[in-house]
């Protein structure tokens, strides 16, 4: 089950990044554009699209689950507490989510589907 939790949260964090670089499956709203380059967005957008390949794949599991982790507490205190205090009200629930589920994966590892499991054989 730890396989499937991570390969679950990493396709659909995977479209967050997929959303800013693509603009696939449709682009930023309000305007459906992708992200500056090198703008904020931008490198969260990569993060989120990189890093969501990697633990797809289980590859490099706990840093990129680590790094990922602290994107997303960035995201939340930078964008979602200022605010509003609660997550519900303040939009920043999935990232809230996202950040104590990759913090656990950078402890947990992967699981036994992966290549980081293939590569320790």
């Amino acid at each position: 089950m730890l396989s499937v939790l991570r390969i679950a949260a990493a396709l659909m964090f995977l479209l967050y990044g997929t959303m800013k670089i693509l603009a696939f499956p449709a682009g930023i709203p309000p305007d459906g554009l992708t992200a500056p380059l090198f703008t904020q967005v931008w490198v969260g957008g990569m993060l989120e699209l990189v890093g969501g390949v990697l633990l797809l794949l289980g590859l490099f599991t706990r840093p990129t689950a680590f790094i990922l982790s602290g994107e997303m507490a960035v995201a939340y205190f930078q964008f979602h507490f200022p605010t509003q205090f609660w997550p519900v009200l303040n939009g920043g629930a999935t990232a809230a989510l996202y950040c104590w589920v990759w913090l656990y994966f950078s402890s947990a590892g992967a699981g036994p589907w992966s290549l980081d499991a293939l590569r320790r054989k």
